[in-house]
């Protein structure tokens, strides 16, 4: 047989032309009628033709199950099989009255069958042994072409799906809404992934269910369906072992818990995903085929990369929306906390002699005849007193602060949440974080919220005394001081520093140097070490930055 190659090596760029290429060469070297090249196909199992010569429309629908037809049985064994009258052939299936020969071979990779080669003549007869033997010929150098197409497709492929989830990973990484980034990656991955629907869902706080939060190509029904349980469910599998899950139908599988809903909405295979960041799962990414389909450990690497961008981007979102949370828990705290705790002393201290005051003066404007310029004066002085009287009012609006809820924790687990909090802020603002922790104990009793909000408001003063970028150094250190054990805390800046005189009013209400600042949230600091039987120490100087500690007493974990 003279055709051992691809008439034109750019065929091998589109492997459907070369099926068709081989199987003209097979019939045109043969004196052939008609022909057909199938293939087996992994998810179904099935024979199905992928080129053809001389076939109806009808006739290039045909599928045949392993073993079944002339076809099918070379398929089965790998065998060649010539059929000189078809019409005494039990295992023949007819596609065409007319047909009277058939010659079938089988094109095998490295041992394996992944097709046929059939050919087909109206002539009993037809086809030799010499034909037999050309044919198996042009199927084995054919296989190898078929080979060489088929990777240099994947190539392809692969290098279109790494730029697309380059793309994607940038522009989802670049969100910063945690809905915005949720929808972007479910329609960015139904995209990437050529699927019927995506899904995304996140773990509810306890845990225990997977919520649905964003999809695409979900229909109503799809999105209103219930949550899924972790426990006893299909994808909570997923979560448990942090692995990938194929099902190759999910209409017919025990545990998926809405095969009714999948019939209904056409969801066939599923390839489902964790969604992981920094060992923890925080839901799972999920991908649903309209027909059977076997994912391919390609198909099933790149769902988790997307997964792996995804994670990342969620997670983002999930710690700038609690920075700004937290910022804002901080700001309210400041008001009620410092200023509730303040009131008291205000009340006594302003309201009473302002009072007074404000009754002599009204009493001296009645008695004491005036000129306009004095009148002007007076009416001044009264309309002052009058705001400060208001200013009082809205001090004593505020709440008393709460008392700490003390309880044993771990004082280094509070360094390693700040840290993570703070380090795009700090990212942002150009400035490195190190974080040190030195003892073999960390153990002290504290409320962990109230000192969660106090190190921040000592890491957001930092952050402001570096307007040009720097180093933050964040420390906890276990250790004794004079007999008693401790537990420090260290907030260390690269700052411009603090005069004496600065440091000696750190800690004085409404100081500030921060536009928009309250001037209470050293204040806060120092109130909340002191409800914790701790001491505050400051240490600054100019040009070398500033370091405050907190020193609490310290427990056994």
């Amino acid at each position: 047989m003279k055709a051992v190659a691809p008439r034109n090596l750019k065929i091998l760029l589109n492997p459907q032309k070369l099926l068709q290429d081989i199987l003209e060469t097979a019939v045109a070297e043969t004196g052939a009628g008609s022909g057909s090249l199938m293939l087996l196909n992994p998810n179904t199992g099935s024979l199905d033709i992928e080129a053809s010569v001389g076939l109806t429309v009808e006739a290039r629908r045909l599928k045949l199950r392993l073993g079944e037809g002339v076809t099918g049985w070379v398929a089965s064994t790998g065998l060649p099989y010539r059929v000189n009258d078809v019409r005494l052939e039990k295992r023949y299936v007819p596609v065409n009255d007319s047909i009277r020969a058939e010659l079938a071979v089988p094109l095998d990779l490295d041992g394996q069958v992944i097709g046929i080669v059939n050919v087909d003549s109206i002539c009993e007869n037809a086809f030799s042994e010499e034909h037999q033997k050309k044919l198996l010929q042009l199927a084995k150098r054919a296989s190898e072409w078929i080979r060489l197409a088929w990777e240099i497709d994947q190539l392809r492929i692969k290098g279109q799906q790494l730029g697309a989830l380059v793309d994607m990973g940038q522009t989802i990484v670049s969100q910063v809404g945690l809905d915005e980034v949720l929808q972007r990656i479910a329609s960015d991955t139904c995209r990437l992934m050529k699927v019927k629907l995506c899904s995304l869902m996140l773990l509810s706080p306890d845990g225990e269910q997977l919520i649905l939060k964003a999809w695409h190509g979900a229909s109503r029904p799809y999105v209103k369906k219930p949550n899924v349980p972790v426990r006893d469910s299909l994808v909570g599998v997923v979560v448990n072992r942090l692995k990938p899950l194929t099902v190759l139908n999910v209409q017919e599988h025990q545990r998926y818990q809405h095969t009714e809903l999948a019939r209904r909405e056409g969801l066939v295979s599923l390839l489902s995903v964790p969604l992981v960041f920094q060992d923890r799962s925080l839901g799972v990414l999920s991908v649903y085929t309209g027909q059977l389909h076997r994912f391919s450990n390609e198909e099933i690497r790149l769902l988790t990369a997307m997964a792996g961008l995804s994670a990342v981007a969620i997670a983002k979102a999930q710690l700038l929306e609690r920075v700004v949370k937290v910022e804002e828990d901080v700001r309210a705290s400041e008001r009620l906390s410092a200023l509730g705790w303040l009131a008291a002393e205000i009340a006594h201290e302003i309201r009473n002699p302002l009072t007074v005051m404000q009754m002599l003066f009204h009493s001296m404007v009645q008695n004491i005849p005036m000129d306009e310029g004095s009148a002007r004066d007076a009416a001044l002085i009264e309309n002052k007193m009058l705001q400060m009287n208001r200013i009082v009012d809205q001090v004593l609006t505020f709440a008393q602060s709460s008392e700490p809820r003390l309880e044993l924790m771990d004082a280094s687990s509070l360094i390693d949440d700040i840290t993570l909090l703070v380090r795009h802020k700090m990212a942002e603002g150009q400035i490195e974080i190190k974080k040190i922790l030195k003892g073999p104990n960390f153990g002290m009793r504290g409320d962990r919220v109230q000192l969660e909000q106090a190190l921040l408001n000592l890491v957001l003063n930092a952050y402001q005394a570096m307007p040009e970028g720097g180093t933050l150094t964040l420390s906890v250190r276990s250790g004794r001081l004079k007999g008693n054990k401790v537990v420090v805390f260290s907030v260390s800046d690269t700052g411009e520093g603090m005069t004496r005189k600065r440091q000696d009013e750190l800690f004085q209400p409404f100081l500030t140097d921060r536009k928009g600042g309250t001037g209470l949230g050293l204040v806060l600091v120092r109130k909340t070490v002191e409800s914790h039987r701790g001491k505050i120490e400051v240490n600054s100087q100019r040009g070398k930055g500033t370091s405050i500690k907190m020193i609490f007493p310290a427990e056994d974990a």
